[in-house]
């Protein structure tokens, strides 16, 4: 089972080889420590390559960094359980974008530590979150 869920803001700098983000990543990804992906952080990852002027380097590495992380597909009680989440913040005065009610979702039923920079997951009871990319 994965330990840690990343969100797409802690995936898009492993990529980039000179970047700090990936020299704590990797020897925890060497270690016992598993990472993963949700289909809404991929489609994200890849888009976002898509639009750099590196686009084929960065493809490249992303192909390279594939093999060592898990990808949940996402299903029907991970819509379910984003579209609650929507709702209980929503009646808190809270917004929550889909994608990360489905990401949030995710590492919920999974029980992942999610790492992220995005502050609106904090609004969500039981998400386990770190932000690694303070140093």
């Amino acid at each position: 089972m994965a330990d840690y869920l990343l969100d797409t803001n802690h995936l898009s700098p492993l990529i980039t080889l000179t970047h700090p983000l990936r020299q704590r990543v990797l020897p925890h990804m060497q270690t016992n420590h598993t990472f993963a992906l949700t289909i809404p952080i991929l489609t994200e990852l890849l888009f976002g390559i898509a639009l750099t002027p590196r686009a084929k380097e960065n493809l490249g590495e992303w192909l390279r960094l594939k093999p060592g992380l898990m990808i949940f597909d996402l299903d029907q009680s991970d819509a379910e359980q984003a579209a609650e989440l929507q709702t209980l913040l929503r009646r808190r005065g809270r917004q929550l974008a889909t994608v990360d009610a489905l990401i949030a979702a995710v590492a919920l039923r999974y029980d992942l530590t999610l790492l992220t920079t995005d502050k609106d997951f904090s609004a969500i009871p039981q998400l386990q979150q770190e932000n690694w990319l303070i140093l």
